[in-house]
């Protein structure tokens, strides 16, 4: 790790951000809103879950030899940085208790403890769950720990009555801890604003037995003297809702997982219907509107774009909520393979643009009123100062004095002389930047700006598919890249100087721009001095202080996909991520069409991406093949292979393994879903009885699912209304990029399969567009294996179900809107397929199959 900060001790006299006002302990008013105790004001609070001190984590530290405690001071930095004021960790009680709940002191609980002090320093404050329940090994096998949850588990944790004695005793102790590096104990820190019993309990008992194990729990940190108001997780087992609030907790804490987990690859398509709103089904119950609503963990899992974390918040807000924390922001020494949490993925250095979005995520928490509605989408991605969009991959913040924006934008802002704050990545009206990392710029005083600018980073690898420390995800270089900064403020020439350590550079700008290399610096207009230096507190940092991860970049890579198919003499652009050590002499894009070869040279637009057209002469009916050639110093490594080799060599011997793309005739059939190569991309809840069968010809397969049941009992969720339904869909973008001008020629879809266990089956086969819209047509399947048609004109609106399924599970299982225009064939991303729309009530309950080959469009 590379680490340029001056010494942190500097912070310790720093006031707080977000939470500004000076406190004591805070409490619960009648309406349910969470107040400090001495001004009375509502508290707002937005930061991470990170969990550095125990298991895998640490365990991967060490393995590592990184310091720990250098490694935290660097994450809670870039905390500070991207405006996080709230924390929030389920501790590993199994790794700082024994079996009978006592508190051990040990390197875990002095890592936390110093973790906390370092975040205090911050003016950070904190959401403590002491009780996890979790082993100590994931994602790895879980040790024989010490601790009571080890003993007992989690199910016997909550019935046991010598595991419940340790649980009390365990929070006794903890609460009591005095953390030696502030002198306070827990119970009476003032950052720490409540505690969280227990981190997702799972009950299955009686209501009594519940409100008795809970109460037992706070009657334990009660006996501590703790005034603080204490927390219970309501969004498992919702029936239980009664007896979560005739118990003596002061509020519910919520999570939301909008998209699943564990998809095992990157998710595709708009996902904004998914955070339309957060709808709590007992939100009607006579004490929900007296407690208090905090979010404990949220993700859009497996998603690697930066457009919905503000969406979320939004929704957050809308539903009462004060305090949220995303789970689980990575530590950066680690964050190279991905490996703590795989379907997740959050660090400033590794996923820049979505760091940001979180950044913004955190004002829409500050700026938004609870209980504010914006309406549903689409007609909510522009609300207060925010904006989000799906097809750019943009969201953004704009205030008289701020703009923050996650990727590109042309949104510009109303009077750039009154700018004060701007973070971002890509260019804007202010700043241009042609890297891949993120960029802050803060104004110090009149005429003088901090800069702090991030190394580039580059995706390797889907980071959401199996991780492992031996494989790298992403990889960091250190480039020297064009910013333009273009602020009344500073005027068209300026100095820069570099005050992070070991920062020597000293430039003047030309035409507003300057070279600049990842680090810290203070801009001064023409002719203006400064006393700010290097050593200068400012807020919660102090301006000299950078951190980033070394360069990791050892060889060439090339992240590119080819798209699905191509429609002859049609050009087409091919777009690539290149990463070499140096930059490259040259890249090169060789092009073979039946015995037509072409080299075309491919230029870089911005970062690592490269594009070069291939004319339409030579998109002839057969297959394109292609290679990828970087040079330098008269050496070529040529891919997909990443040999050392060239194309136009007598011993090309990777001939055989070029990008190769199937080019059709015009109004040739677009095949949306093929179950031999694409099964493992539906998205679908997994059943038992469901495979994938080849079908005796070459490259074909078929997908057979059998439902035995199309509705199930949900046992976190025994309120919910019987759905009657089991759907899939399927990201489809990639398969008809290549063809945007056929499938406006489209007609009809054809699906091509059979129905399961020797009797009819109806399903619902439905196109959804990029704005959320669906429109479908039952079909009555056969036993007898043939094709089905429907024309696009019988098509009509259907619900779009919010797949994958999200958590908590008493979320809404459709997302409508009023839709009244009709189907735009060319805005079509994903297929829908759903069992139950039309079957008749009296066989809803019977057992329904369906085999699947393909859907294509013709």
């Amino acid at each position: 790790m590379k680490n340029t900060r001056v010494v942190i001790c500097l912070l310790v006299c720093l006031s707080t951000i977000g939470f500004s006002q000076r406190t004591t302990d805070a409490y619960v008013d009648k309406n349910g809103v969470l107040r400090w105790g001495n001004s009375k004001e509502e508290i707002k609070g937005f930061g991470v879950n990170y969990t550095v001190p125990f298991a895998h984590a640490y365990r991967t530290a060490k393995r590592l030899g990184v310091d720990i405690e250098k490694a935290i001071d660097e994450d809670v930095y870039h905390f500070a940085r991207l405006g996080f004021d709230l924390y929030r960790v389920h501790v590993w009680d199994t790794q700082i208790s024994d079996s009978v709940g006592n508190l051990l002191t040990n390197e875990h609980l002095h890592t936390f403890d110093y973790m906390i002090k370092k975040m205090k320093e911050r003016g950070m404050k904190f959401i403590i769950t002491p009780i996890a329940f979790w082993g100590d090994g994931w994602p790895e096998p879980d040790g024989k720990t010490p601790g009571f949850s080890h003993k007992y588990g989690k199910d016997a944790c909550l019935t046991h009555p010598e595991a419940i004695a340790a649980q009390r005793n365990y929070l006794y102790q903890f609460l009591n801890h005095v953390n030696p590096l502030t002198g306070v104990a827990y119970k009476n820190d003032p950052d720490i604003i409540a505690f969280e019993v227990s981190n997702e309990p799972h009950h299955r008992e009686s209501a009594e037995a519940v409100t008795g194990f809970i109460n037992s729990m706070v009657d334990a940190m009660r006996s501590t003297g703790c005034k603080k108001p204490v927390f219970y997780n309501v969004t498992h087992s919702i029936q239980l809702a009664d007896a979560y609030f005739k118990s003596k907790i002061q509020g519910g804490t919520y999570q939301w997982y909008p998209t699943g987990l564990g998809a095992r690859h990157e998710l595709g398509g708009n996902l904004l219907p998914h955070v339309d709103h957060y709808s709590i089904p007992f939100s009607t119950h006579p004490s929900f509107k007296s407690s208090a609503r905090i979010v404990y963990e949220f993700d859009a899992a497996d998603v690697g774009r930066s457009y919905i974390y503000p969406a979320m918040a939004r929704s957050f807000r809308e539903a009462g909520m004060q305090l949220a924390t995303h789970f689980s922001y990575d530590p950066t020494y680690m964050a190279y393979t991905n490996t703590e949490y795989g379907t997740h993925y959050m660090n400033l250095a590794y996923t820049p643009q979505k760091a940001l979005s979180l950044m913004i995520a955190s004002e829409v928490f500050h700026q938004v009123p609870m209980f504010k509605s914006f309406g549903r989408y689409p007609s909510n991605t522009r609300f207060g100062n925010f904006f989000v969009n799906y097809e750019d991959d943009l969201a953004e913040m704009i205030t008289e004095s701020s703009f923050i924006y996650t990727n590109t934008t042309s949104s510009s802002v109303p009077d750039a002389t009154k700018l004060k704050r701007i973070a971002g990545s890509g260019n804007s009206s202010v700043v241009s930047y042609d890297g891949t990392g993120a960029y802050f710029l803060d104004q110090l005083e009149p005429g003088v700006w901090r800069l702090e600018v991030m190394p580039d980073v580059c995706w390797i690898d889907d980071p959401f598919t199996r991780t492992s420390l031996k494989k790298e995800i992403a990889v960091i270089q250190w480039n020297q890249r064009t910013l333009t900064v273009n602020l009344p403020d500073i005027g068209s020439q300026y100095s820069i100087i570099g005050v992070n350590t070991g920062n020597s550079m000293k430039l003047e700008s030309v035409d507003r721009s300057m070279e600049v290399l990842p680090g810290t610096y203070i801009i001064l207009r023409k002719g203006k001095t400064t006393s700010y230096t290097g050593l200068t507190r400012w807020k919660n940092i102090v301006v000299g202080e950078f951190t980033a991860p070394q360069a990791t970049v050892k060889q060439n890579y090339v992240q590119h996909k080819p798209v699905e198919q191509l429609t002859e003499v049609e050009a087409v652009t091919i777009s690539a991520d290149i990463v070499s050590p140096s930059v490259p002499g040259s890249v090169e894009l060789h092009v073979w069409s039946g015995y037509r070869r072409e080299i075309i040279s491919m230029d870089r637009l911005r970062g690592y991406t490269y594009q070069a057209t291939i004319p339409s002469e030579m998109i002839t009916k057969g297959f394109l093949s292609y290679f990828i050639s970087i040079t330098n110093d008269n050496i070529s490594h040529t891919f997909p292979s990443g040999e050392k080799t060239y194309p136009t060599d007598w011993d090309f011997y990777v001939a055989d393994q070029a990008y190769r793309i199937p080019v059709v005739s015009k109004g040739s059939a677009i095949f949306l879903f093929n179950a031999a190569t694409d099964n493992d991309r539906l998205l679908r809840q997994w059943v038992r009885e469901s495979s994938l069968v080849p079908t005796g010809h070459p490259g074909k397969a078929e997908l057979l699912i059998t439902i035995n049941k199309l509705f199930r009992d949900d046992p976190e969720d025994k309120l919910r209304k019987p759905v009657y339904d089991y759907s899939m869909r399927f990201y489809t973008g990639h398969k008809t990029t290549g063809r945007a001008a056929d499938i406006k020629q489209v007609n009809d879809i054809i699906f091509n399969g059979y129905a399961l266990n020797g009797k009819p089956c109806k399903l619902q086969v439905a196109l959804v567009t990029k704005d959320g819209r669906a429109y479908g047509a039952i079909l009555s399947i056969e036993p007898d294996k043939k094709e089905y048609k429907v024309s696009l004109n019988q098509l009509v609106p259907v619900p779009l179900v919010t797949l994958p399924r999200p958590y908590p599970t008493f979320l809404p299982y459709y997302f409508t809107m009023d839709v009244k225009s009709s189907l735009d064939i060319s805005a079509v991303e994903s297929i829908q397929l759903s069992i139950g729309p039309g079957i008749p009530i009296e066989v809803l309950t019977e057992q329904h199959g369906i085999a699947i080959e393909s859907i294509r469009l013709e």
